[in-house]
């Protein structure tokens, strides 16, 4: 049976015929230009992009070229070599060290001091290059209420360390003890030249003076045995005071008392020397770098520390804050454990780190100890640093990144 064909209406093909764009010539024509001029200036712009990719290849090719010949031929160099002087003006430097050297200016510059370190535990008190100046106190032992009685007096020639801002000195004051041959956990012997630190004060601050007068006195009831005194040396650090606790020392005294007569009131005058730093205890460290997951483990196993009576009621805690590639982390605090002579955390505490490689890390220890009993202050009983700076690298550390994903442990100094 054949198809039946059907005519298409007319309506239908008379549209079809006519169909075109609504606009006017001129319209048409404006359009055209327009995408015409467009099409010029984005293959002008392209043009020019080319260019200038060839002559900064062309500029920096001699420089690469000689850096990595020099490279190739540094053995071959011969003695004639140091004859050799280059053209005038011409100076080779490897970008990435002169961007790293101008980060870190500006991240000095541009803050100030008080605003890159915001953890007021973990700061350390700034040291000036030069020590000028002497301190008078007074020391006294009242054998009958067998008391020790330091009195400060006055501090003379002070050296301003910032000509720019006055002085606003305090002492810092304490009470160190010798301690005697003792031995930890399963017959381990204290390392030598071991202190305890028995008692310390702080003086009033005295405004825009270079030789401030005190007029503090301070009091300390020795134990029973006596026989300690011998063994206790004064330290005072006079130093210059700081809103935000990055304080200076200026200089410090140290007096052996068992080496003078102190049974009447004996004036001194003693002149400031170079502060130094004296060996409180160890620290066991752990150290594990998982490089997968970006983290370091920080694990504090024992503390390590010469006692006194009074150390029954005293327990210890650590603040541990790690500063990698000049990001600090957020500090993290162990546990307060009750104080012994080998006291022991096994704590593992996480830090994510920012970027890798480490080009700069360091992870800073302080420990404290608090009284278990009443309501005290904490003191800062020592701290350590561990980690890998420009000039050096720590030993620990070194073997934490040969050992990658495994805990390297290490007895470390606590230094105060």
């Amino acid at each position: 049976m054949a198809a039946v064909e059907f005519p298409a209406p007319a309506g239908l093909l008379s549209t079809s015929t006519e169909l075109a764009m609504p606009f006017s010539d001129a319209v048409k024509y404006c359009i055209l230009g327009i995408s015409v001029l467009l099409l010029l200036v984005a293959l002008s712009i392209l043009a020019w992009q080319i260019f200038r990719c060839f002559s900064q290849t062309h500029t920096l090719n001699p420089h690469q070229d000689t850096v990595s010949s020099e490279l190739l031929h540094s053995d071959e160099k011969t003695s004639t070599a140091g004859n050799y002087s280059a053209a005038p003006g011409t100076k080779l430097e490897d970008v990435r060290t002169k961007a790293d050297r101008l980060s870190r200016c500006l991240s000095l510059a541009s803050f100030p001091p008080e605003l890159l370190q915001t953890d007021q535990d973990t700061r350390e008190d700034q040291t000036t290059g030069r020590v000028c100046g002497s301190l008078r106190f007074s020391i006294f032992h009242d054998q009958l209420q067998s008391r020790l009685v330091v009195t400060l007096l006055q501090a003379e020639g002070l050296l301003d360390p910032a000509r720019s801002t006055s002085l606003q000195p305090f002492v810092n004051v304490r009470l160190m003890l010798a301690a005697a041959e003792q031995k930890g956990l399963k017959g381990e012997e204290m390392p030598p030249g071991l202190w305890t630190v028995l008692q310390e004060w702080r003086s009033r601050i005295v405004k825009g003076s270079c030789s401030p007068v005190f007029g503090d006195q301070f009091g300390y009831i020795l134990q029973k045995n006596v026989d300690e005194l011998p063994r206790i040396h004064l330290r005072m650090e006079v130093r210059d005071f700081d809103k935000f606790s990055r304080h200076t020392v200026l200089g410090e005294v140290r007096v052996p008392l068992g080496q003078l007569s102190i049974t009447h009131p004996l004036e001194l005058q003693e002149d400031l020397r170079a502060p130094q730093k004296d060996l409180v205890g160890e620290v066991l460290l752990s150290l594990r770098l998982l490089p997968t997951s970006q983290r370091l483990e920080v694990g504090l196993l024992k503390v390590r520390m010469a006692l006194t009576e009074t150390s029954s009621e005293t327990a210890l805690y650590a603040r541990i804050s790690v500063q990698c590639n000049q990001n600090k982390l957020r500090y993290q605090k162990t546990s307060a454990v009750p104080c012994s002579p080998v006291t022991i955390f096994n704590e593992v505490l996480v830090f994510s780190l920012p970027e890798l490689p480490l080009d700069r890390c360091k992870v800073l220890v302080s420990v404290f100890d608090m009284q278990t009993s009443g309501k005290s202050n904490k003191h800062l009983a020592g701290r350590l640093s561990v980690g890998k700076e420009r000039s050096s690298e720590d030993e620990h550390w070194t073997l934490m990144l040969r050992s990658v994903r495994q805990p390297v442990a290490k007895w470390h100094l606590l230094l105060i």
